[in-house]
């Protein structure tokens, strides 16, 4: 699948959050947007995912006009990982992991074998299978967030957007998270995603879209996070490092400059 979004409009009834936004992303290809709170990254996913009306612009899926799209083809095409996300019963984790394969069921209809070896899948991939049989409810906040990731896994898209999949995760989850974002790039799957740390776009993202009060900029990594544009967007000083690891490969990161 290959999203393309032009010149779009988005906002909230008669307020205008964003406008002019025009990017792509497409499969085996990861898009990280960034940017301060406040700046319309979550509107532009909401817009996106059709939860939100779009104002002016256009967003298509290999052509298609994404508001001529059934709430069906919309989740058997894209996956979303919300920041937060509290179901009104008890479930266990296994069963809110296997409602991922509600779009590709029919009416009324349970889930095959087929359906519940995906879910399993999905927890083991993600290295939580332990947490199958918890009470999602009595779990924590980083712990839910990965029960979230496989539900979106057991949902099979074509593109996966996440709004801030690394929030309320350790040090430990953060990475296997980003390894397993790689993993589905890798795989053929597209990935727009958003983060707070400009070392997640560093780690796995094949473009970086930076969204600030003064314009929309979008490239590669290299060319986009620069500590000019860092100080610029967030106001603060750091300082871009290059670390050599295994293989000769060079890891960049941002060290903050508190003096």
């Amino acid at each position: 699948m290959k999203l393309n979004v032009n010149s779009a409009v988005c906002g909230y009834r008669e307020a205008v959050v964003l406008e002019n936004i025009s990017l792509s992303v497409s499969s085996s290809e990861i898009l990280c947007l960034l940017g301060p709170n406040g700046v319309g990254k979550t509107t532009l996913f909401k817009t996106i995912l059709g939860f939100l009306k779009l104002k002016g612009g256009s967003i298509r899926a290999d052509g298609e006009d994404l508001g001529t799209w059934t709430r069906k083809k919309y989740a058997q095409k894209i996956g979303y990982v919300p920041q937060t996300h509290t179901p009104p019963f008890p479930f266990t984790v296994f069963d809110v992991v296997a409602m991922g394969r509600t779009a590709h069921m029919g009416s009324f209809a349970s889930p095959s074998k087929e359906d519940l070896e995906i879910a399993e899948k999905s927890l083991n991939d993600l290295g939580i299978l332990w947490l199958r049989d918890r009470i999602y409810t009595e779990i924590s906040g980083g712990e839910r967030q990965m029960v979230l990731i496989a539900r979106a896994l057991t949902q099979q898209p074509e593109l996966l957007v996440m709004d801030e999949p690394t929030s309320n995760l350790d040090f430990g989850n953060q990475l296997r998270v980003l390894k397993q974002i790689r993993k589905l790039a890798e795989s053929g799957m597209g990935i727009m995603m958003t983060t707070h740390f400009p070392d997640h776009a560093f780690l796995c993202a094949s473009r970086v879209a930076l969204l600030s009060q003064s314009g929309f900029f979008i490239g590669t990594p290299d060319e986009i996070i620069t500590e000019e544009s860092l100080r610029a967007v967030y106001g603060v000083d750091v300082k871009i490092v290059e670390t050599p690891v295994d293989g000769g490969h060079v890891e960049k990161a941002c060290i903050p400059i508190l003096s």
